[in-house]
């Protein structure tokens, strides 16, 4: 898993009973992005819905997933490729806002996000006359990425230690944790929730932050998001140590 790592030497200058530490250290990973151009366009949204077809589901995981990667830090209208292309290239607001509802956060992988894609596009075309295509913009060009690791040399053992870290900790790492997580675990959990229940054995903060959904808002929210939450179960600790 992303957050198991061999610690080569462990600083602890004191042990304290009221301190939980985990069995294990998170070591935080950055990311960096490699993109690969596929060579396939579209110009209308006939095109799209066909090439979306026949793409590997690599495409699909860049245009949707790590295209929060590339805009880490303002929100944008439309959260993927395809929903900001058909919106302001091809000028069709009313399918944009379709595709920009739909929430890989609910679905089981990309197959399923490929059909929901596809079952969008093409009902939005079944009640459309003339098909809709990009007269001044610019056309749809398909790629996919590898995304590769970047230690970042940060290892943390208590719920303090971690939340003091992921404030400071490049954007990529949250990228990585959040949404790299899930499409090499193949499950819905983060590599954070995974070592807050798994090895720190904080099943209820693992809960919460399991349940915050990577897919709404920049990565830059979701950082705000994850040190909420860790602060609320900081002061809880705070809170029972002075009882």
């Amino acid at each position: 898993m992303g957050w198991q790592c061999i610690s080569v030497a462990v600083i602890y200058l004191a042990e304290r009973r009221d301190v939980r530490k985990a069995n294990q250290p998170f070591c935080f990973t950055g990311s960096s992005e490699l993109r690969e151009i596929l060579g396939q366009e579209a110009d209308d949204e006939k095109r799209l819905v066909e090439l979306l077809e026949e793409v590997p589901l690599g495409s699909i995981y860049y245009h949707t997933h790590t295209y929060f990667l590339r805009h880490s830090n303002v929100e944008q209208l439309y959260p993927n490729d395809f929903a900001q292309w058909v919106a302001t290239e091809v000028r069709d607001h009313v399918l944009g806002e379709r595709l920009a509802v739909i929430d890989p956060f609910e679905l089981q992988g990309l197959e399923p996000l490929r059909e929901e894609l596809i079952s969008v596009i093409d009902d939005h075309l079944s009640r459309t006359p003339i098909v809709p295509r990009v007269i001044f913009g610019k056309p749809f060009h398909f790629n996919q990425s590898r995304i590769l690791e970047i230690p970042t040399g940060l290892e943390v053992w208590t719920l303090k230690e971690f939340r003091n870290a992921l404030s400071d900790v490049d954007v990529s790492a949250i990228y990585y944790h959040m949404f790299e997580a899930r499409h090499r675990l193949g499950k819905r959990e983060s590599d954070f929730s995974a070592w807050i229940g798994e090895s720190l054995e904080m099943p209820e903060l693992a809960g919460k932050l399991r349940a915050i959904n990577p897919y709404r808002g920049s990565l830059e929210r979701h950082r705000s998001a994850l040190l909420t939450v860790c602060d609320e179960f900081l002061e809880k600790e705070r809170s029972a140590q002075l009882e």
